[in-house]
């Protein structure tokens, strides 16, 4: 009785172990952090930035290894273009001339307070060719194309191949709006540098997303401010009288 006592008590410890360890974990990206605190292992890691939860991390490098580490990206707080919040990447993503690498980068994003993501804004920054002084050409360039989808897998972007951002030529900037609003979103990015002649990298990703109130909170909003209108002429009446 005691032998079965202590094996089912030392059971019942590993399961309550393995459950702390696979708790989810915030992590402060104000300052920035490395991008392995949320890649597998640990994959549940989230930053939270404005009222936007950023978790379910996941990046590949191809060929495999190709810098920069998951260690060597830093996701930071985005926060520079007005009503836009979101994350940053920084890290030097390379090529070697007359090479091509090709990066992925997964997330979720999700609002945490039941509002609706509309439109997703994406910056590509820091380009220049290896080995050339600036303001000297080449013929390597970076390309981000993003494919955006809803928590079922559906796209909601027009095509994942009109929002993409590259360099050296335009645009690097650019701002697409979302075909139906949602609370929650998948991101994946697909990165790629061509190395030309002289080799090239860039070192900047800017993501962000803004959001609107979901049509059902307003519609609360506007009863409340309903009945405290007509509660304050009631008082009035009641004054008067």
């Amino acid at each position: 009785m005691t032998r079965r006592f202590l094996i089912l008590s030392f059971a019942v410890g590993l399961l309550a172990l393995g459950g702390l360890n696979a708790q989810a974990t915030q992590i402060d990206i104000t300052s920035g952090a490395g991008l392995d605190n949320f890649v597998p292992p640990p994959s549940d890691n989230f930053a939270i930035v404005g009222n936007l939860k950023f978790s379910d991390f996941n990046y590949t490098q191809s060929p495999t290894g190709s810098p920069p580490s998951a260690h060597n990206v830093t996701v930071s707080s985005f926060t520079s273009v007005p009503g836009e919040p979101g994350i940053d990447f920084g890290g030097v993503f390379t090529a070697a001339a007359m090479t091509t690498v090709d990066y992925h980068i997964f997330f979720t994003v999700s609002t945490t307070d039941g509002s609706l993501i509309n439109d997703a804004y994406l910056k590509l920054g820091g380009f220049g060719f290896n080995g050339v002084p600036p303001g000297g050409t080449g013929t390597g360039s970076a390309t981000i194309k993003e494919d955006i989808t809803d928590a079922k897998g559906n796209a909601i972007t027009t095509s994942p191949l009109l929002f993409q951002v590259f360099s050296p030529s335009s645009p690097t900037t650019l701002t697409v709006s979302l075909l139906t609003p949602e609370t929650t979103i998948l991101v994946e990015k697909d990165i790629i540098v061509n190395g030309g002649d002289n080799g090239a990298s860039f070192s900047i990703i800017n993501q962000g997303f803004s959001t609107v109130p979901e049509p059902a909170s307003m519609a609360l909003l506007g009863i409340g401010l309903s009945g405290l209108f007509a509660l304050r002429r009631l008082f009035r009446r009641t004054s008067v009288a």
